[in-house]
């Protein structure tokens, strides 16, 4: 999908803009000003929850005037998977404590954590252990740091990044050791133990409880012992985790089993339950004798390789839309009823939800989109796999967080067919058609001005307005992640450019994380309304590049020089 492209006006704020520069107001309205443009939409003199039909934060933001921090987009870090192991101890506080305080120093506004089910309810049902994340926590907050907690329902391991092994819940795992269709199954029959099976959602499987019931129980005892943290505001974020490394989305690309990059996937419907749940929609449907595909290949197949996806293929029979409709929508009702739970766990807490879709960004420029639809993404031409995610978010007053904001279609291989950056674009684009706040990550690590350079493009797509906030512009992103090659000299100064520009060349200003009291969900949105995003929008235009730029490429280069005959300066 291509997407126009305009010329950058660059604009220049005060290099020292803080909250304390802010013009003078009439007493309380300055702290209402600031609030607004973090999406805090309340009074400063209440506490009473806004209305359901209240503004979004977008467009309060819009009405903002004259007010350079509107600019501000808050970054967060992401801490090692294994910051708490997977015996649930805490170790190495000592050098913890001076890495978060060096991400301080730097501006860094807080820190992303894995809250790992499987080490917390490890010794069977309710039985939870939060001392060692109470101890993390409480460090963080001494640091002067704010949190966001993902609710990681999976499994830490057979995928890109993961260095430690952590699995899911002991007893679950024996639970399906008796069943193991519990667990996502591919067409060959190769079950995949990192999340359970969208097939078993509503099933009292587990000791007389359903999956959903299980994570709502979790989430109902974070609260309970974080409560304290959460009143304080250094938990301000709580990110639902709804699949394979925390993503709304089905393993079909599973390191553990084989695959390798760019290979298409493989659907992963194929335990008795969701084979149960298709034979019985295709029956309604008045295709009883319609089955699950049979035809699309292996992980690493290309998708001219498949009947499915090849030319022709069964996706754009009428068999193939309804399958493929079906697929994404039981992920999409997953997600739905997951943050529903969620929800009323945090309801009149001062945080806001998120979940993450994933930057499947190989076969985007082939027709068939192979690898996003066996993710469950039913993105193709003509329809919009995504803004029905979005709109689905917006009645829990949720937050988009999408990966892949440092991908750049040249670095990827042609083989691959790959644009990561028109799909940035029309996630993004989408999020904010529907009203809904959006944040991102980057994929994978990368250290570099070019990849901080995309990161801000991304983040302030039409660059910074010197008079009031940006058109278009990100809630928060989340840096992965840390570790001792981050922290390196040359390594790190570059990083503290990168935070300086995500803040617009201001300084650190805490209030730019507040969030506000988390209302109650509006009301279920009918699946065929949802759908109705599905029409494609036009993406919104991106500048050629960003105006808050880090330094050119050539720079790094240079670094490079330098490092090879001035050793001694590293």
């Amino acid at each position: 999908m291509a997407t126009s492209v305009v010329a950058s006006k660059i604009y220049r704020l005060p290099k020292k803009m803080a909250f304390n520069h802010l013009p003078e107001l009439p007493s309380g309205q300055r702290s209402f000003e600031l609030k607004n443009v973090v999406g805090n939409i309340k009074s400063s003199n209440t506490t009473q929850a806004v209305t359901a039909d209240a503004p979004t934060s977008e467009k309060i933001s819009q009405s903002i005037s004259n007010n350079p921090l509107a600019n501000y987009v808050p970054l967060f870090v992401m801490l090692p998977l294994g910051v708490i192991t997977r015996e649930n101890e805490f170790p190495n506080q000592e050098k913890m404590e001076q890495r978060l305080m060096e991400l301080r120093k730097a501006g860094v506004d807080g820190v992303m954590v894995d809250v790992w089910w499987g080490i917390l309810e490890a010794e069977g049902p309710k039985q939870y252990n939060w001392n060692s994340y109470k101890r993390l926590f409480q460090l963080v907050q001494k640091c002067g740091l704010r949190i966001q907690a993902i609710m990681s329902f999976h499994q830490c391991g057979g995928n890109i990044g993961d260095a430690v092994y952590i699995p899911l819940p002991k007893w679950v795992l024996a639970i399906g050791e008796e069943d193991k269709d519990i667990f996502y199954t591919n067409r060959y029959g190769n079950r995949n133990p990192e999340y359970l099976s969208l097939g078993v959602d509503n099933l009292p499987t587990f000791q007389g409880r359903t999956t959903i019931e299980m994570y709502r129980d979790f989430m109902q005892s974070f609260r309970l012992e974080m409560a304290d943290l959460l009143e304080s505001g250094t938990i301000m974020d709580i990110e639902v985790g709804l699949g394979p490394a925390g993503e709304m989305r089905y393993p079909s690309y599973p390191q553990d089993q084989g695959w390798k990059f760019p290979g298409i996937g493989e659907f992963q419907c194929y335990d008795k339950y969701m084979k149960r749940e298709f034979k019985a929609a295709s029956a309604k449907a008045g295709h009883p004798e319609w089955d699950l595909p049979d035809n699309a290949g292996t992980y690493n197949d290309t998708p001219e390789k498949t009947g499915f996806f090849g030319a022709n293929g069964t996706y754009l029979s009428e068999k193939g839309k309804f399958f493929l409709t079906w697929y994404s929508n039981k992920m999409i009702e997953h997600g739905d009823q997951i943050l529903d739970e969620a929800n009323k766990v945090f309801q009149g807490c001062k945080v806001r939800l998120s979940i993450k879709v994933s930057g499947i960004h190989w076969w985007y420029k082939d027709d068939s989109h192979a690898c996003e639809l066996t993710s469950g993404y039913y993105n193709v031409k003509g329809r919009d796999g995504y803004r029905p995610v979005s709109r689905m978010i917006s009645r829990h007053y949720g937050t988009l967080n999408f990966t892949c904001l440092e991908m750049i279609n040249s670095e990827q291989p042609t083989d691959a067919k790959s644009a990561p950056e028109q799909l940035v674009q029309q996630v993004l684009s989408g999020g904010w058609d529907e009203n809904v706040d959006v944040a991102g990550e980057n994929a994978l690590s990368r250290y570099d001005r070019k990849g901080y350079n995309q990161i801000l493009l991304n983040v302030r797509p039409n660059g910074i307005n010197e008079n009031g906030p940006p058109k278009y512009k990100m809630v928060g992103v989340t840096y992965l992640r840390l570790s001792d090659e981050l922290f390196e000299s040359k390594k790190f100064k570059i990083f503290k450019q990168f935070v300086k520009k995500m803040h617009a060349d201001m300084d650190y200003t805490r209030e730019m994380t507040d969030v506000p009291i988390l209302r109650r969900s509006k009301s279920k949105i009918p699946m065929e309304k949802l759908l109705e995003a599905t029409e494609p929008i036009k993406p919104i235009s991106w500048n050629s590049e960003t105006d808050m730029s880090v330094g050119c490429p050539f720079a790094d280069f240079l670094d490079n020089i330098l490092d090879k005959l001035f050793p001694i300066l590293k």
